[in-house]
């Protein structure tokens, strides 16, 4: 991802609100599945995590980019956002800017 979809996915997220919390549990099947879900409809996603989870919200964020095979776009104070393109290309809602490489 070119920092220019990086800063066009970030404006999209900006007036979102968070669709998942993060709590004391932190990660669990049941929430994983969730955000599988709503990646899936969505492509991008605002999560965020409350002040009585202990771990590194950077980690959680990874974690969950490396389970959905998604994107972190962004995470910053406790806010994670994710991306990641719907599956089926008729079901895609965002277009991300063209990269540099994809012009030649």
């Amino acid at each position: 991802m070119t920092s220019k979809q990086r800063a066009y996915l970030k404006g999209l997220a900006m007036t979102m609100e968070p669709i998942a919390q993060i709590g004391k549990a932190s990660l669990t099947e049941e929430g994983l599945a969730g955000l599988e879900q709503a990646l899936e409809a969505r492509e991008l996603i605002k999560i965020a995590v409350l002040k009585n989870c202990d771990d590194d919200v950077r980690s959680i964020a990874e974690a969950i980019a490396k389970h959905l095979h998604a994107d972190v776009v962004q995470v910053i104070g406790r806010r994670i956002i994710l991306y990641r393109p719907a599956r089926q290309a008729e079901k895609r809602r965002i277009e991300l800017p063209r990269s540099g490489k994809d012009r030649e």
